[in-house]
C-alpha cells in the first residue's frame, strides 16, 4: 500500500488527460520539508510531488487535471502518512482519508462550496470557469489565508517599536497616590480609555488604569447595597483600589486576572512582539518604554501602542469579502447546534445588567438593537468614565439607570436617538472586504466593527482588533 511510483500519473484511474478534465489545485498548508499527494485518482500506487507556495514555504501545492466525480487523497509529509483534519474525511481501505467531489452539476458544487456549509472550507481551488458560477462569494481557500499571514508576520516582523511612534503627541500617566475618582475624571476629560501609573516611590510604571477598574468598583459598591457616593470613592486611592483588586478577584482567576508586572514594550521590540503580546495579555495597551538604567528604574514612556495603531501601518492588501474568511463573531445559522448566541442590548436594558454581561462576557462592547435587533448604538466599558462628569455616579444607581439615560449622558445635549454620532457605530456589510474592515478599524477609538444587512441593519456579526490580529497572527 502507498508504494513510491513515478512523479505522475498521467495514466491513472481518476486524472484526466483531455481537455475535459478539471483543473484541480490540492495544498498542504502545515509545513514539512517534502510533501506528496497521492490518492484514488493516482490509484494510491504513485506520489505527486508538491511544491511550496512562493512568499510561504510552509504550504505546498500540487494541480492535478481531474475527472468529474468523488475523489480520495492522502498527504505523504516527510515520510508519514497525513490527512487534513480541517476538510471532509472518510474511512476506509486506506484508512482516514480526504474526500473531494468534483461535478459540473450547479446545484452540487454550490452545496459543496457554500460558506454555510459545515467544513466547507476547501483545501484545493477548482477552476471555476469549467463549472456554472455561483451566486455570492466563494469560501477563500486554506492556502490563500496561509499566504496571507506569512506576507503580513513578514511585514510586522520587519517594523519595530519606533515605527508606531507618532510625530508629536502627549502621554498621559497617573499617580497612584491620585484619587480613583479624581482619576476617571481626568480620563473622561481628556478622552482616553486607558493611562499608564507611576509609582514615584519605586520609580517605576506598575500598571494601567481602565475603565473596567471602574466597573468593578461601581459593581462592588452597588453589590453591599449601599448608595454611590462621592466619598466612597475619595476614601480610595489608585494604589488602595489595586491591591482590593488583586486580593478580591485573584491573581489568576476569570478573564480580568491581575498581574504584579506592567506588560510593556521596548521600541526595539517588532511591530509582531508587541502585537502578541497585547493578545496573549488580554490588554487592549501596552506601555512603549525606555530606560538606561540596567535595572529599568526611571524609564521614559514613549507611546501607548494599542492594535488599532499597529493596524495603521500599510498592511497588505487583503481584498476578500469577510463572509469568507474565518474571523469575528457571527450571529448562528438557524439550527446550528453548536452555535453561541450573540450578546446584544435593548435601550430599556438596566445599566447593571449591561455592565455584568459586558464582564461575564469578556467583551468590550455590546450593540444595542432594536426589537428587530437592528443595530441602535453600543455600550462600551469606556462609557463608563461618563459616570465621572458631573459627579453622576453619586446620585443614581445601576438597576434604576437604562442603557439609553446612561449614553445620553456622555453625549452631547442635542443629539437625537438615532444614535451613529460620532465613530460610535462603524458598520460594514458581509460582503465587505477584509481591507475595508480594517481601515475602518485603523480609525483612532474604534476597536469593533458591525457587520449588518444591508438596508435594516440587523446585526450579524462583530469583528474586532483582536479578531484581526489573532486570524494574522495565528
Amino acid at each position: 500500500m502507498f508504494s513510491h511510483g513515478a512523479d505522475s500519473a498521467h495514466d491513472a484511474a481518476g486524472v484526466s488527460t483531455g481537455a475535459s478534465g478539471v483543473p484541480t489545485r490540492f495544498v498542504w498548508p502545515y509545513g514539512g520539508k517534502r510533501v506528496y499527494l497521492t490518492g484514488s485518482f493516482t490509484r494510491w500506487t504513485e506520489h505527486l510531488p508538491m511544491s511550496p507556495v512562493e512568499g510561504c514555504p510552509t504550504v505546498f501545492q500540487a494541480i492535478c487535471s481531474l475527472s468529474p466525480g468523488i475523489h480520495q487523497y492522502k498527504f505523504c509529509v516527510d515520510g508519514e502518512w497525513r490527512h487534513d483534519e480541517r476538510q471532509p474525511t472518510i474511512t476506509g481501505d486506506y484508512g482516514v482519508v480526504n474526500t473531494l467531489c468534483l461535478t459540473r452539476d450547479f446545484d452540487q458544487i454550490s452545496t459543496i462550496l457554500s460558506p454555510s456549509t459545515p467544513g466547507s472550507r476547501m483545501n484545493m481551488d477548482v477552476d471555476n470557469d469549467n463549472f456554472q458560477r455561483t451566486e455570492g462569494p466563494q469560501r477563500i481557500s486554506e492556502a490563500a489565508i496561509q499566504i496571507s499571514r506569512c506576507r503580513v508576520s513578514d511585514f510586522l516582523n520587519g517594523q519595530t517599536g519606533y515605527d508606531l511612534l507618532p510625530d508629536s503627541g502627549k502621554v498621559i500617566a497617573l499617580d497612584v497616590n491620585l484619587p480613583v475618582k479624581q482619576s476617571f475624571h481626568i480620563l473622561h476629560e481628556q478622552g482616553i480609555p486607558v493611562a499608564p501609573l507611576w509609582d514615584s516611590f519605586r520609580g517605576q510604571f506598575v500598571g494601567l488604569l481602565s475603565p473596567l477598574d471602574f466597573i468593578l468598583i461601581l459593581r462592588e459598591l452597588e453589590t453591599h447595597g449601599s448608595n454611590l457616593t462621592e466619598e466612597q470613592l475619595e476614601t480610595h486611592t489608585i494604589s488602595a483600589w489595586k491591591e482590593a483588586k488583586r486580593q478580591t478577584y485573584g491573581r489568576n482567576e476569570g478573564p480580568w486576572r491581575t498581574n504584579h508586572h506592567l506588560v510593556h514594550a521596548t521600541p526595539y521590540e517588532s511591530m509582531r512582539e508587541i502585537a502578541m503580546k497585547i493578545l496573549q495579555n488580554g490588554v487592549s495597551t501596552v506601555p512603549v518604554m525606555f530606560s538606561s538604567s540596567p535595572d529599568g528604574s526611571y524609564p521614559q514612556l514613549l507611546h501607548l501602542a494599542s492594535l488599532s495603531g499597529i493596524l495603521k501601518c500599510n498592511l497588505p492588501i487583503l481584498n476578500q469579502p469577510v463572509c469568507t474568511i474565518p474571523l469575528g463573531t457571527w450571529v448562528p445559522k438557524i439550527g446550528d447546534p453548536n452555535g453561541r448566541p450573540l450578546a446584544m442590548l435593548r435601550p430599556n436594558t438596566s445599566l447593571s445588567a449591561a455592565l455584568n454581561l459586558l464582564v461575564q462576557a469578556g467583551v468590550s462592547s455590546i450593540p444595542i438593537v432594536d426589537d428587530n435587533d437592528s443595530l441602535l448604538d453600543t455600550y462600551s466599558r469606556s462609557d463608563i468614565t461618563a459616570l465621572a462628569k458631573d459627579k453622576v455616579y453619586t446620585h443614581i444607581r445601576l438597576d434604576e439607570m437604562t442603557i439609553h439615560q446612561a449614553l445620553q449622558l456622555g453625549q452631547d445635549a442635542n443629539s437625537p436617538f438615532g444614535f451613529f454620532n460620532g465613530q460610535r457605530c462603524q458598520m460594514c456589510l458581509r460582503s465587505d472586504t477584509l481591507l475595508k474592515v480594517m481601515e475602518r478599524l485603523a480609525n483612532p477609538g474604534v476597536r469593533r466593527v458591525f457587520i449588518v444587512e444591508a438596508g435594516s441593519k440587523r446585526v450579524e456579526g462583530i469583528i474586532s482588533l483582536s479578531d484581526i490580529f489573532k486570524f494574522l497572527l495565528s
